[in-house]
């Protein structure tokens, strides 16, 4: 099962190194990864998204309590959550392409930031599947390039993630 992990980590040098490493000496996958710092300059808020059983979750969980650095976890998966990932599409955009690009960017809600006479950058957010939709519905052969900011993940309601 799919479960997205929510950390407080010391905002350090080394402190992502050492979740990472936990995850690769254990022979966990990281599906994605997102980290930032926090509004206390000290914190820095981890998304992770893996797969794994519940007893295989549990034992992730007791290992990055043990660390040092990681100052709260939370499993955002066992409840209401929001997720949201960024994605940034550079496609190919002449002739008839170029209407049908714009078409398909105002279907997904996405936002073209960058147009040349042969190109467009597209800006979309929202869940996986929107993402992997948009990308299912254009022509494969006209994208340039792609990158995903992996999964940003909060709880909904009085849930939160502070110390």
């Amino acid at each position: 099962m799919r479960h997205v992990i929510a950390l407080l980590i010391e905002n350090e040098s080394g402190a992502l190194s050492r979740v990472s490493g936990l995850f690769s000496a254990r022979g966990y996958n990281i599906e994605s990864l997102t980290v930032a710092a926090t509004e206390d300059p000290s914190l820095s808020r981890m998304s992770i998204v893996t797969i794994g059983s519940d007893d295989i979750i549990e034992q992730i969980t007791k290992q990055l309590n043990k660390l040092v650095e990681v100052v709260k976890v939370v499993d955002i998966s066992e409840s209401a959550h929001i997720e949201r990932e960024l994605m940034l599409i550079k496609v190919r955009a002449t002739g008839k392409d170029r209407d049908e690009m714009k078409r398909m960017a105002d279907i997904f809600r996405g936002r073209i930031i960058d147009a040349t006479d042969s190109s467009y950058v597209i800006e979309l957010t929202g869940n996986q599947t929107k993402l992997d939709s948009f990308i299912g519905a254009i022509d494969t052969g006209l994208i340039l390039e792609t990158v995903r900011s992996g999964i940003a993940g909060i709880g909904r309601g009085d849930r939160i993630l502070k110390l």
